[in-house]
């Protein structure tokens, strides 16, 4: 079994469990109200992932792969199959086309930046700090 979970990945939750990101998981509208208030005083990152999306999960690991500057931003990962209405809400609140798998930066509680599938690039997410 260990063949075939290297040649086709492991879980997702095995995914982010192994992740050298230390993610906060999005689940909950009264998390999406926190994260906009503690974005006043710190940057916040949402990585909104489709966990039945290969591609989505390509973009997650090479995004993870890639971030080295957790000093400047707070880290959030939304499971959208799973959460939804939560999905929905970001949508709405912040003014950006629900798109998987997407990044939105967020600062003082504006959707500052966001990207969606190859674009997302944590090099380019730092000059965006």
């Amino acid at each position: 079994m260990s063949f075939l979970k290297n040649i086709f990945g492991s879980s997702e939750n095995q995914e982010q469990a192994q992740s050298k990101m230390q993610w906060n998981n999005l689940e909950t509208i009264s998390q999406l109200d926190e994260l906009v208030a503690l974005s006043q005083d710190k940057s916040v990152v949402i990585f909104k992932h489709s966990t039945r999306c290969s591609i989505s999960r390509m973009a997650l690991k090479q995004f993870e792969n890639e971030f080295d500057f957790s000093d400047l931003v707070q880290p959030f990962y939304l499971d959208l199959i799973a959460f939804r209405e939560v999905s929905n809400e970001i949508a709405a609140r912040f003014g950006v086309v629900h798109q998987s798998p997407q990044l939105i930066l967020i600062k003082e509680g504006k959707a500052v930046y966001n990207v969606s599938h190859s674009d997302i690039d944590a090099g380019e997410l730092k000059t965006k700090m």
